[in-house]
C-alpha cells in the first residue's frame, strides 16, 4: 500500500494534464486510477488500493437503489491514467467540470490517495478542520 503526504500547487496545461510531483508519482508505477471521490474532489489510487476501491462498490452495488447508483457514477467516473515521460497524466474534461478544477489545481497527499482540488473548494473545505485543530478539538 502506497502512502501520501503533502500539498503541492499545479497547473493543468492546454490540454488538461497535470504534472504529478515526483515524490508522488514515484509511488505510483506508470499509472494510476482516478475517479470521483468524496466532497468533490478527484482521487489518483495506485493498483492495489484501486482494487480495495473495486470491491467495495462491487458490494455497495448489490445494495439499495441508491448504492446501485453510487457505485454506477464511481465507475462510469473512473479511469487508468497513464504518465507520459514528462510525468502528466490527462484529465478528462467530464471530471475536470465535475470537481471544478479550472487551471490551477491543488494536490494533496491523502495518506492511501492522491486528491486533486479546486484550490477555492479546498480552502472551503478545509476550513472547519483548521478551526477544529486551532481550538485543540479532536477531529
Amino acid at each position: 500500500m502506497a502512502t501520501f503526504y503533502g500539498n503541492f500547487e499545479r497547473s493543468l496545461d492546454a490540454k488538461g494534464r497535470l504534472i504529478l510531483p515526483a515524490k508522488l508519482r514515484a509511488e505510483f508505477g506508470e499509472s494510476a486510477f482516478l475517479t470521483s471521490h468524496v466532497d468533490g474532489c478527484l482521487a489518483l489510487f495506485d493498483k492495489a488500493d484501486m482494487e480495495d476501491q473495486k470491491a467495495a462498490m462491487l458490494e455497495r452495488s448489490k445494495g439499495s437503489q441508491e448504492d446501485r447508483m453510487i457505485a454506477r457514477v464511481w465507475s462510469a467516473s473512473t479511469s487508468e491514467a497513464i504518465f507520459d515521460a514528462q510525468g502528466r497524466i490527462p484529465i478528462p474534461v467530464p471530471s475536470r467540470t465535475w470537481a471544478g478544477l479550472g487551471d490551477d489545481v491543488l494536490v494533496i497527499g491523502a495518506i492511501d490517495r492522491v486528491e486533486l482540488w479546486s484550490p477555492a473548494k479546498y480552502s472551503e473545505k478545509a476550513e472547519f478542520a483548521n478551526l477544529q485543530m486551532l481550538e485543540g478539538t479532536n477531529i
